[in-house]
């Protein structure tokens, strides 16, 4: 099980904090992964979730061994355009994440490792769906773009 390996591997890579430097953060903290072969079908939502939260155990207690006294936030998102689960960690509190688009943070993982494990074709969009996006779009008023996506957010830092 690949992805359970790469996901407790997040929690040993280096880690900066460094609030002045959020671009620093961003390029060091941030890890893209991707399900092998097989994955997707052998894996739970509770064993992917579980992983995550060991990670983010495990990232707490480095923070906390080196003294960081400010809010810090583990995060883990689905970029559905890749068909990656995303993670990262940044010295900011959890309504300051540094996302360009619209998301909602959620402290409930497991629609964002269930949306992952049930893609059938990651990164692929059909046609159809599109149909379905644009109809989606005229009942509710959000474009496809607009929509919001959920991001998973643990707070790791001293202060929250």
């Amino acid at each position: 099980m690949v992805l359970l390996r790469w996901i407790a591997e997040v929690a040993d890579e280096p880690l900066v904090l460094e609030p002045t430097d959020q671009q620093a953060e961003v390029d060091t903290n941030t890890w893209w992964l991707s399900a092998g072969e097989g994955d997707r079908e052998s894996l739970s939502v509770p064993e992917v979730v579980a992983a995550f939260e060991r990670t983010a155990a495990a990232i707490r207690a480095r923070v906390r061994e080196r003294g960081f006294a400010g809010a810090a936030t583990f995060y883990v998102w689905h970029d559905e355009q890749a068909g990656q689960l995303r993670c990262s960690t940044v010295s900011a509190p959890p309504d300051a994440l540094p996302f360009g688009g619209n998301h909602v943070t959620c402290d409930d993982l497991g629609p964002v490792v269930e949306g992952f494990l049930t893609e059938n074709e990651p990164g692929f969009v059909d046609r159809a769906d599109l149909d379905d996006v644009h109809s989606h779009a005229q009942e509710t008023g959000i474009e496809a773009e607009d929509a919001p996506f959920a991001v998973w957010v643990s707070s790791v830092g001293a202060s929250r």
